[in-house]
């Protein structure tokens, strides 16, 4: 399973896939991962669930997880605050809530710039 990982996450950070609005969807980002990695749609597939589901899970227990060079997925709390609403103008309030962040890594700013 590390080879798959490690095929898995350099194929999503060089992906290039062009289409028409440059932004890629889970069944292309599936296709590219399955064709740069030698491994079929369904295996590409399950790999790709099985590292969402780990990252899901993780956060939910409040860690982070960290992928040297891609970069930290962590949770941040967000505070209660009072909104608005931009219909009446009548106040409303907004509970405190959990968010996830990403912080990318060094291998993936280089690789941008």
């Amino acid at each position: 399973m590390p080879v798959i990982l490690s095929k898995l996450l350099k194929s999503a950070l060089l992906i290039k896939i062009n289409n028409r609005n440059n932004n890629v969807n889970k069944t292309e980002l599936i296709e590219h991962i399955a064709s740069k990695s030698d491994i079929s749609k369904a295996a590409a597939t399950r790999a790709l669930a099985s590292i969402i589901d780990a990252v899901k899970k993780t956060l939910k227990k409040g860690d982070t997880v960290t992928l040297v060079g891609f970069g930290t997925f962590s949770v941040s709390k967000r505070a209660a605050r009072t909104g608005r609403n931009p219909r009446t103008g009548a106040a409303l309030k907004i509970k405190a809530a959990k968010v996830p962040r990403f912080k990318p890594g060094k291998g993936l700013k280089d690789a941008l710039n």
